[in-house]
């Protein structure tokens, strides 16, 4: 299959018109027409039907779509890493991050970036670790740091730190040194809510404990979490770095807890069966590098 045809088809596809398509590539619309029109006569497919509004794609055009995309990514990689071999890279990095990561992370990373790769560009993406996750396997980004993400067949995992996690209570509440799991039922909570990376831990560690949490409310940001605890609402459970960074540190009151202590892990993520070029590799050696205890957490 000739990669300008599959070039065209999924400008097509994305773009719902031949027209729209045809000037997004500039370039005439029957010569588009008919590029597509070789394409499925090559396959012995039609690929697209028009309608009312534009084109949609068959079912054998969604199949061939998926495929398209892996290889026009592919030769686009094999290009950017041909051409910079004995040079710096160049071409454009997709990193994803966990906001309070990204928080402490993007500063350092986009100046080290700049300083390694001056003719690259970088973007750094903030998401919860679940949808970064799924980008990550969609192939909307290269690579991305999680919090304790499933197994996947599709992502290789390298494991960059461990963080404990503490329960945070509300100005002028006294804790012990250590938070036991068994006592966390007797502290009215504000939860991330699911499909939150900490929650997900939480609730897995302690549902074979048997201990029920009493939850008041489920919130989405960290930060409207601990505003909701500094408020008097109730307690949560976070890591120090999420505390840290939010400034919370000096006026809440905050334990480890355990025993058993409780830790969650940041992984950097990438796909196994994307091909890496050097851009790629070598980013994901510069994260693997940065000093995450001291920019992430501020554990002992």
């Amino acid at each position: 299959m000739d990669l300008r045809q599959l070039e065209y088809f999924v400008n097509v596809v994305q773009s719902g018109s031949f027209s729209r398509a045809a000037v997004a590539l500039n370039l005439a619309q029957p010569s588009l027409s008919r590029q597509v029109a070789l394409l499925e006569a090559e396959l012995g497919q039609r690929l697209l039907v028009r309608t009312g509004r534009g084109v949609t794609a068959t079912d054998a055009g969604d199949a061939l779509l998926v495929h398209a995309r892996v290889m026009l990514d592919a030769a686009r990689r094999a290009h950017e890493e041909l051409r910079d071999m004995g040079t710096s890279p160049s071409g454009k990095v997709i990193v994803g991050m966990p906001p309070r990561v990204a928080l402490g992370l993007s500063v350092s990373l986009v100046q080290r970036f700049r300083e390694r790769f001056p003719r690259a560009v970088i973007t750094v993406l903030e998401g919860l670790s679940l949808s970064l996750r799924e980008s990550l396997i969609a192939g909307r980004m290269d690579m991305a740091l999680l919090f304790d993400p499933p197994p996947s067949p599709q992502l290789e995992y390298t494991q960059l730190m461990r963080e404990r996690l503490f329960l945070v209570a509300p100005p002028g509440h006294e804790l012990p040194p250590r938070v036991g799991l068994s006592t966390l039922a007797n502290y009215p909570m504000v939860l991330p809510s699911a499909p939150n990376a900490i929650r997900s831990l939480v609730d897995a560690v302690l549902l074979p404990r048997r201990v029920e949490l009493q939850v008041l409310a489920e919130v989405g940001a960290v930060n409207t979490v601990l505003a909701l605890v500094a408020s008097g609402v109730g307690s949560t459970i976070l890591p120090e770095s999420a505390i840290v960074v939010s400034g919370y540190s000096d006026t809440l009151p905050y334990a480890p807890l355990g025993p058993p202590s409780i830790w969650n892990a940041l992984t950097l993520a990438v796909p196994m069966a994307r091909p890496a070029t050097r851009l790629t590799r070598e980013t994901a050696q510069l994260l693997k590098e940065l000093d995450f205890r001291g920019r992430v957490t501020s554990l002992s």
